[in-house]
């Protein structure tokens, strides 16, 4: 989240950030969020329109639905944490000249956690 300068004035975020935290504030819960509800959550003196605008920008690139059933203008992301990371991944991967390589360098940064969860999974055959 952005914080304040030395001075008390508002850091901005970086491109993205913003979009990211409301992402993560929806996936904290199981169920559609308010504007207002988000707002609330990500406090930071953040104004509603600015939270509302954020929201609709997510809803054009197809990231979050508005609920249409039950609350007006609630809104839930459209994919999981994990489903998005995936898809991040592959495009990396589709944009690079040789996606093998980028793989064997992606592996060599993995904790050793990591290792062993991607060990089982390839080792049972895939997911």
């Amino acid at each position: 989240m952005a914080g304040t300068t030395p001075r008390g004035r508002a850091e901005r975020r970086s491109p993205g950030e913003l979009e990211s935290e409301i992402l993560a504030t929806l996936w904290a819960t199981e169920r559609p969020l308010t504007p207002a509800e988000i707002q609330s959550e990500l406090g930071d003196g953040l104004a509603y329109n600015t939270v509302h605008t954020i929201l609709r920008r997510l809803h054009d690139k197809d990231l979050v639905l508005r609920d249409a059933d039950g609350r007006r203008g609630a809104y839930r992301p459209v994919k999981n944490a994990a489903e998005m990371t995936a898809e991040a991944m592959h495009r990396a991967l589709d944009r690079g000249p040789d996606p093998i390589a980028a793989l064997q360098q992606f592996v060599t940064g993995l904790s050793p956690e990591e290792e062993n969860a991607l060990r089982a999974l390839l080792g049972d055959g895939g997911v």
